[in-house]
């Protein structure tokens, strides 16, 4: 691999991992398609999809790791939503990963599809008040929010993705989590959803060492400083923000099925 070419795939996942712990998803949404059409854009040797979403499983549970380490003391991170919906998101993931032989391609991405949608008008919803919460008054429905992980984890389990991009709209609009406290969170339990997702990939031998090296570094210099900037950004950009990453996902998912 040459000097060059590892320039640019520290790049993308330094991009990628900025934004995964600015906002509080895995960052997968948009490294996978920068490392499937950048590479070749610049005339190097295209990765496969199957070698793309290694790096990218490996990637993802850098960036959270070193995300959730930033946030650390902060009093964003909810210990009892990590408990309940990591547990359960990664059960569901485990379930959905083994169920997604029994399914057809143009099935798997059309339930993701729907979700994306979902997540989306959620997304755009109303949330007044919410981020003027303290930490200590949070309240949410603890079998609502283990429930909802759960179903969340074996769609994100059927497509081979953290699913994040439906959990983050999930804790804002039917938990009513606080945006600082949503994004933190998240990151965690993406953590604990992205480890089976890894020790799969790894176990079936799909990860290119090398670039999933770069990757790492440029995942570990990068998150943290995401987070930080995170914690000081206007919510509500950082919503925006959110939304926009979602709505390009569903967008391109739909154009895939059609």
């Amino acid at each position: 691999m040459s000097i060059d070419f590892m320039i640019v795939i520290f790049l993308i996942g330094f991009i990628g991992s900025f934004i995964s712990g600015m906002v509080g998803i895995g960052g997968s949404i948009i490294k996978y398609p920068m490392l499937l059409y950048i590479p070749v854009m610049l005339g190097y040797t295209a990765f496969s999809a199957h070698e793309v979403s290694g790096i990218s499983a490996i990637q993802v549970f850098f960036a959270t790791l070193a995300g959730v380490w930033a946030y650390r003391g902060s009093g964003y991170l909810n210990k009892a939503l990590i408990i309940y919906m990591g547990s359960a998101i990664l059960v569901g993931s485990f379930i959905g990963g083994y169920g997604s032989t029994l399914i057809s391609e143009t099935a798997i991405n059309i339930v993701y599809a729907v979700l994306a949608t979902i997540a989306v008008i959620m997304m755009f919803a109303p949330k007044k008040g919410l981020d003027d919460m303290k930490a200590e008054d949070v309240r949410f429905n603890k079998w609502l929010a283990a429930g909802l992980a759960f179903i969340v984890g074996i769609a994100a389990g059927i497509v081979g993705a953290a699913g994040a991009f439906i959990l983050v709209p999930i804790m804002l609009v039917v938990l009513k989590i606080p945006t600082r406290m949503t994004i933190a969170t998240s990151l965690a339990i993406t953590f604990i959803s992205s480890i089976g997702a890894t020790v799969g990939k790894i176990a079936t031998d799909q990860v290119l060492y090398g670039p999933a090296a770069v990757m790492i570094v440029a995942s570990l210099l990068a998150a943290p400083l995401g987070a930080k900037v995170g914690q000081k950004a206007n919510t509500k950009v950082l919503q925006w923000i959110l939304s926009l990453l979602i709505l390009g996902t569903a967008i391109k998912i739909w154009l895939d099925i059609l």
